[in-house]
């Protein structure tokens, strides 16, 4: 027999209003419709009537999870328009913010994936790791969730050296922690049961939707700003950008349990070689000087856009934000054909997606 299952805009198991339509034949879904918009803020248009330092305030609103992202990524659209050089000291502090925001999105994704599938021991187990990495966030900070590390032509706080080696030593004992949650991920039966050959995105899919981040990395897609297009100070680090070519869910879990190895090794090396030198260029209110540009970052999520427009004034003209769950959440009905309404919720989840992010 077959039913229409809606799925939100309002649900349990979704913590952001999103509404998915499942057409199903008995309990296996045979189509899907995704439907968007329930959030709209207006950040753009509200954008269009503040100056350079009140926006960084604005934009770090879009997203709680990943609010240095989208500063960071219009500070660098500003700077490029004004030809500002931001000091290398001011560039690494805010690559240290980033990769300690990508620990703490994948743990936070991971805790509630694995909550989602039942594994609650486990994913209180992650989310103390998590805490961990707030606990970093907080004291380099000052906060836990928007985290104001950026200004126009830097950043706002700097780290000392004894701060620089506690991070050190809380990041050395991460790694054991973090090798314990890989051997589980990846043996455990429970995890595998619920996510090995679920939601499947193939590669070509993947490509052809256009998907981003650790989600078209998980379908085997080398897609990685920090890679493909170095910004800030990305090239001066060694890293890998994670890839696995099962297109599931557990391929989903794998991909970002390995880029918190990566995020670590990256941040490792930046507390050892830490320039000296000034962290931002004084604290300025610039005008936008007329002219446009568009910067590009790769956030937990995947590619974050910022199109910056001046005109010469206080106040931009205009930001266009394109954020990557816009582009991952056209995946779903692809990913939900063939798999049973009991998996639709994870399925769902493991783009991590944020239609906060996404209805801005």
């Amino acid at each position: 027999m077959s039913y229409i299952i809606p799925i939100g805009p309002y649900h349990p198991a979704l913590e952001e209003p999103v509404h998915t339509r499942l057409y199903t034949d008995g309990e296996i879904i045979r189509d899907a419709d995704v439907f968007v918009g329930y959030n709209h803020r207006g950040i753009e248009k509200l954008a269009t009537e503040r100056n350079a330092i009140q926006t960084l305030v604005l934009v770090e609103r879009v997203c709680g999870i990943c609010s240095h992202s989208h500063a960071f990524t219009y500070a660098m659209a500003v700077e490029a328009i004004n030809k500002i050089e931001v000091p290398r000291r001011g560039q690494y502090l805010r690559v240290i913010t980033a990769e300690l925001e990508r620990l703490h999105s994948h743990t936070l994704w991971l805790g509630i994936a694995l909550h989602l599938i039942g594994h609650d021991s486990m994913f209180m187990r992650v989310w103390d790791v998590r805490e961990t990495i707030m606990d970093m966030l907080e004291t380099l900070t000052g906060n836990r969730v928007n985290y104001a590390m950026v200004t126009i032509g830097g950043a706002r706080r700097d780290i000392s050296d004894e701060l620089r080696h506690d991070f050190t030593e809380k990041l050395k004992t991460l790694v054991p922690v973090l090798d314990r949650l890989k051997e589980i991920a990846l043996t455990d039966k429970t995890i595998a049961l619920r996510t090995k050959g679920i939601g499947i995105l193939t590669t070509e899919d993947a490509i052809r939707m256009g998907a981003v981040g650790p989600h078209a990395r998980a379908s085997g897609v080398h897609v990685d700003v920090r890679k493909d297009a170095p910004y800030s100070c990305y090239d001066e680090f060694d890293f890998d950008a994670p890839v696995v070519d099962s297109g599931d869910v557990f391929a989903r879990v794998v991909v970002r349990v390995l880029e918190c190895y990566e995020s670590a090794k990256i941040l490792l090396q930046a507390m050892e070689n830490l320039p000296e030198g000034p962290i931002h260029l004084g604290n300025k209110l610039p005008r936008i000087a007329a002219g446009e540009f568009v910067s590009r970052h790769e956030a937990p999520r995947g590619q974050v856009i910022h199109k910056v427009v001046g005109n010469n004034q206080l106040t931009n003209h205009r930001v266009s934000i394109h954020v990557p769950t816009f582009k991952n959440v056209a995946t779903i009905p692809t990913m939900l054909r063939g798999n049973s309404v009991a998996d639709a919720g994870l399925i769902i989840a493991s783009i991590d997606p944020c239609f906060s992010c996404l209805d801005r």
